[in-house]
């Protein structure tokens, strides 16, 4: 295989074809059943999964709270990716052969970034609004208002959307021994444009996020574990769940973005100063190409860890789901708002990793209690 002078390199069927013409070979036949077999897994579950919330999230009756508005989007952008995935598995069943034309190339590999990056800003969002309800609870009120909340959201669809413009550009189709191809990044010719592009990109999409909120948790921690003045032992109870559940979602957080973005950066690295290191270009790849499919497992994460946590109102969203599947009032529902959860709810019982509200979240009307009682004593 012979690359033009130019071109940093390329890695075409499994072969690295460095700037020397040293060519290093090695198999990729593991991504037609690995690549196949994961996002047939991610589609299989995020797509119920993510319709569920969302419909039940459409079926309040009340206007949505702060927490509604960030699942909502958080499920958008999951759902958003799930419903491309069909196209990458006919494609990886196919051994790599794109046959959906040059639009949906380029369409495809946009949804994947946009689905990576907006759920990390969402959460970072999401990390912000909690942080603030933690430890600035009442000079923060004014800023943790439904406005604000869709404010937030718009901002950040804007900024993902303008960041991620150049894959459009990036991503094509190409002619591979007769096969036409979808490049996950892009083609040989434009190699050194987006190495720059994604390193940049690594750094304003994953690495700030993840330092805003890194520091808004830590802090959120640190305060919650701080010896609380008559507290009883329910809120003592509720810290203990509220720091569970931080750790809880930052180990998911460092699970589905970290490894991907260190393994990306390592093998785009490696074929920037075109390495003539054979293994160490194929365990680059492998790694990259193992952990791409798994940051997406995200998508069903998230609404996992919803309903796990929604305390009481679990029971009520079952209730909801079997009243609707068999259209009958669901059981201790007389007297009760008969469609879906109410917005109430949502705020006096909801207590979602990601979403709890400031009027929701046990910790934080705990941290307000003792700023009171503070404020109060001088």
């Amino acid at each position: 295989t012979i690359i033009p002078p130019q071109s940093k390199g390329s890695n075409i069927e499994g072969s690295w074809v460095a700037q020397d013409q040293q060519v290093c070979k090695f198999s990729e036949d593991y991504k037609q059943i690995y690549l196949s077999l994961t996002y047939s897994i991610i589609l299989i579950l995020g797509l119920p999964l993510n319709g569920t919330v969302l419909w039940l999230s459409w079926r309040q009756t009340k206007p949505w709270s702060c927490a509604t508005i960030y699942l909502v989007n958080l499920m958008v952008a999951d759902l958003l990716y799930v419903l491309a995935l069909p196209f990458l598995i006919i494609t990886y069943s196919l051994g790599d052969r794109w046959p959906f034309g040059e639009l949906l190339c380029r369409l495809v590999r946009f949804l994947f970034y946009i689905n990576l990056y907006g759920s990390i800003l969402l959460l970072t969002c999401i990390s912000a609004h909690r942080f603030l309800g933690v430890c600035h609870p009442l000079r923060s009120l004014p800023y943790r208002s439904r406005r604000h909340a869709l404010l937030g959201t718009a901002t950040t669809w804007a900024l993902v959307v303008l960041q991620l413009l150049p894959t459009l550009f990036f991503s094509h189709t190409d002619y591979i021994d007769g096969q036409m191809v979808c490049y996950d990044m892009t083609g040989p010719e434009n190699f050194d444009q987006f190495f720059a592009y994604g390193m940049v990109l690594t750094l304003s999409g994953f690495a700030f996020p993840s330092l805003v909120i890194l520091v808004c948790y830590s802090l959120m921690v640190r305060s919650l574990i701080k010896p609380g003045e008559t507290l009883r032992r329910t809120g003592n109870a509720a810290r203990a769940k509220s720091i569970r559940t931080i750790l809880l979602v930052c180990g998911l957080f460092t699970l589905c973005f970290v490894p991907f973005h260190i393994t990306r950066s390592f093998y785009l690295t490696l074929r920037f100063l075109s390495s003539q290191d054979c293994q160490l270009l194929m365990v680059a790849s492998v790694a990259y190409k193992i952990w791409r499919p798994l940051v997406s497992m995200s998508s069903c994460l998230n609404p996992v860890l919803y309903f796990l946590s929604v305390g009481n109102n679990r029971v009520r969203l079952l209730q909801e789901l079997r009243h609707n599947k068999v259209g009958e009032q669901p059981a201790g529902a007389k007297g009760e708002r008969p469609r879906g959860v109410s917005n109430g709810d949502a705020d006096n019982e909801e207590s979602s990793p990601h979403l709890e509200d400031h009027c929701s979240d046990p910790s934080i009307q705990i941290m307000g209690m003792n700023r009171n009682k503070k404020t109060a004593k001088h």
